[in-house]
Formats: structure tokens, C-alpha cells, sequence
């Protein structure tokens, strides 16, 4: 599978960076517009569709429920996609984890709260929720302390604690927080407004051997490297279309260590065999490619933003301020920069940058209570993004100072 290299330097006219674009159909068939959106979904490449349209043409059937070829070649896939799965997240234990499929990071955290977070708690245990984050890493778990509830089972909710100045998870004030009782952790990889790796190599110190720790990897699966035996996590779950996959398909990976077996409810039903078909040519090609490339990548082109973005007094850059200067000592945005203009209204601004042939998100970005109560503008960034789109965003952006 051809992926060309990416370079953490360099402007959008090397041929490197045009012939990785070519690869992006709806890039390379729209050279007038900027896809800064990347974080809401990202697109997908050509080997992506030919494999989709393959399995289509050549192998679809149902999985698990015929004898007949087409039958056992979409069995075969879906196994091979899990596989796959585990390979990419560098599971050091595939005998023993597991991979559900799941439409997508939202379905797959709710699997894990409602489906095996009851069986783990008993009364009297306590859940850390990261109250700043995505909705869909806190609704999940406060439905299933309504559920236990319930049943009579009282668990106590305990707020993650973060650091004001940088948006971090504050590891100190965790390892404080946490005790005998707490039981399971609730985390994100990289915050989803700010931009920012969440250390998540942190918490296992934090929270001590035996609590369970659940990984929102939606921000992270397919635009950095994921390591569950760096991370020492117990769940990963993320979204395949926002790894290049298609929209709907998502997996769920358990590592199957501490507290029960990981098994999703009821009657599974017929799989998402397209969208596992696209997800395995997804991880392919992002293996290729060489997640650490496009984190250099996306991470170089975010500094390049914040750091002009920071002399513009009409805005306020989201998250650690720290982090804005290009030659900055602390950890810089992982792709992802938000934005607010002084006098101009987060959502008109979004239709204004349309209007110059820019995409981007401006609205709340479903963030918890506890995180940003005002609207702003996103941009997230991949591998297929140039140098020359930021420079002319920020060119525009100046103009409306």
C-alpha cells in the first residue's frame, strides 16, 4: 500500500506532500477549498474506497451466519480486522484482550457503562469523570450510576481534577483524590478543545494498579502513536471514521486484566462488515504512513497557527497559553487549535472563513459543564493539510483583527 513520507517541515509544493494530497479524492477534486475539520471527521483515501468498493463487488456477505465463500471471506475479514486492531494499538497480550465493533467512540463507551461497568462496582465505590471533556465520556458513566442506583448500589462520582493554566488533568490532585474505593477512571487521550496530550502515561501512577482505566482515543487513533502497554490502559476505544474509515464503524478494545470479562449485551445482530472493511484498510494505510510522521506532521502545522495566531490581539487562543510559541519547551497541540474573535461571533466567523474556502467548526463542540461555556472556532488538522492553507487562514484571520 503506498502512503509517501511525511515531513514534520516543509511548504505545500513539495512534490512529497502533492502526491500524498493526490491520494484524498475530495482533497485533491477541491484545491480551492481548506478541510480544517478533521477532529468531526477525517477524509479518506483512495486505498480506503477501492477497499470498500472491493469487499462490495467482490465479498459481501453476512459474517458468522453462511458456509458458502463469500460468507467465510467476510468472517475471515472481520477476525482479521480485530487482529489488526490489536496490532495497531500495540496490544503485548492479543491471546487474552478483545475487540468488539461499535458504530463509533460514543457507542463504545456506553457499551462499557452499561454493559460491564454494573458487574465491576459494588456499594460504596467511586468512579473519576472527566467533567471538562467530550459529553460522550461523562453521560455514559453518570447513566450507569443511575442505573446502580437503582438497584441500590451507591457509587460516588468523583470529578476529575485538571490544572487551570494548561487544561491538563492535574496527576498530583488525582493521586490525592484517588483511594481504596476508586474503582474505575474515565480518560481522554487528547482533549478534543484544546488540543492537548492528557499524559495519560500519568495515571496508572495516579490511581494506583488495580482501578480500571477507560481511554477516549477518538483524538488520538490515527493521528499519533497508541500504545496500551505505554498507556497501561484497560479499554481503548475510538471512531473509524475519524481514523479514515467509514462513518458508522468503531472499535472497542479490552484488555480483559482487572475486573470482569468485557462482553457486550443482548443479541449482537449483523455486523457494520462494510465499515470493518474500510477500517482495516484505514489502519493499513495509517501504518504505513507512520502515525508518528503524521503527529509531527500536524503537530508542526498547529505550532504554525498558534504561534502567528498569538500576535493577533483579536484573538483568544483556547487551552494552555503556554504552548502557543512555536520554539515552546512544553508539549504543543496535537492538530487541533480553538479560537475565539474578541467581537465577532464564534458561528459568524465559521460562515466568514467559509466564505474565503475554509472548513472548520465553530459552535460548543459538545464539551461537558465543566469545560467551555462559550462558542469558538476549531481547527483540526491531518496529514493531508499544508503549510500554505495555514498561512492563508491566518492571512484572512488578520484582516478581521
Amino acid at each position: 500500500m503506498t502512503a509517501p513520507g511525511i515531513v514534520p517541515q516543509g511548504e505545500s509544493g513539495s512534490a512529497e506532500l502533492s502526491a500524498l494530497r493526490a491520494q484524498f479524492p475530495i482533497i485533491a477534486g477541491h484545491p480551492e477549498l481548506a478541510y480544517l475539520d478533521s477532529a468531526a471527521t477525517a477524509q479518506k483515501p483512495q486505498a480506503v474506497l477501492d477497499a470498500v468498493q472491493a469487499y462490495l463487488t467482490t465479498t459481501n456477505a453476512n459474517a458468522g451466519r453462511g458456509t458458502y465463500t463469500w460468507a467465510n471471506r467476510t468472517t475471515a475479514l472481520v477476525e482479521e480486522t480485530r487482529d489488526r486492531v490489536k496490532g495497531f494499538l500495540g496490544d503485548p497480550d492479543p491471546a487474552e484482550s478483545a475487540v468488539h465493533f461499535t458504530s463509533g467512540t460514543t457507542e463504545g463507551l456506553r457499551a462499557v457503562a452499561r454493559d460491564w461497568l454494573p458487574r465491576l462496582l459494588a456499594d460504596g465505590d467511586e468512579i473519576v469523570v472527566p467533567v471538562a471533556d467530550h459529553q460522550a465520556n461523562i453521560s455514559p458513566w453518570l447513566e450507569a450510576r443511575q442505573q446502580l442506583s437503582g438497584q441500590g448500589v451507591r457509587v460516588r462520582v468523583l470529578p476529575m481534577p485538571y490544572q487551570q493554566a494548561s487544561g491538563d488533568y492535574d496527576h498530583t490532585a488525582l493521586a490525592s483524590l484517588a483511594g481504596p474505593h476508586t474503582r474505575f477512571v474515565a480518560v481522554t487521550h487528547v482533549h478534543h478543545v484544546y488540543g492537548g496530550n492528557m499524559n495519560i502515561h500519568r495515571i496508572r501512577e495516579a490511581v494506583g494498579p488495580d482501578a480500571v482505566i477507560c481511554l477516549d482515543a477518538a483524538q488520538s487513533v490515527g493521528h499519533l502513536p497508541v500504545s496500551v502497554a505505554e498507556l497501561d490502559v484497560d479499554f481503548v476505544v475510538f471512531s473509524g471514521h475519524k481514523a479514515m474509515a467509514l462513518p458508522g464503524s468503531g472499535a472497542l478494545w479490552a484488555r480483559q486484566a482487572r475486573g470482569p470479562a468485557f462482553a457486550p449485551g443482548g443479541w449482537p445482530g449483523t455486523p457494520n462488515t462494510v465499515g470493518i472493511a474500510s477500517l482495516h484498510a484505514a489502519l493499513d494505510w495509517l501504518e504505513a504512513a507512520g502515525p508518528d510522521r503524521i503527529e509531527r506532521w500536524t503537530v508542526a502545522l498547529a505550532a504554525r497557527l498558534t504561534d502567528r495566531l498569538r500576535h493577533l490581539d483579536a484573538y483568544e487562543i483556547l487551552g494552555c497559553r503556554t504552548s502557543v510559541a512555536a520554539g515552546s519547551p512544553v508539549q504543543q497541540r496535537q492538530g487541533i487549535v480553538t479560537f475565539r474573535h474578541r467581537d465577532i461571533d464564534s458561528g459568524d466567523l465559521g460562515f466568514i472563513l467559509f466564505s474565503h474556502g475554509f472548513m472548520v467548526r465553530s459552535d460548543g463542540h459538545c464539551q461537558g459543564g465543566a469545560g467551555e461555556k462559550a462558542d469558538s472556532v476549531r481547527v483540526s488538522l491531518h496529514v493531508y493539510n499544508s503549510m500554505e492553507e495555514i498561512d492563508r487562514l491566518l492571512s484572512v484571520l488578520a484582516t478581521l483583527g
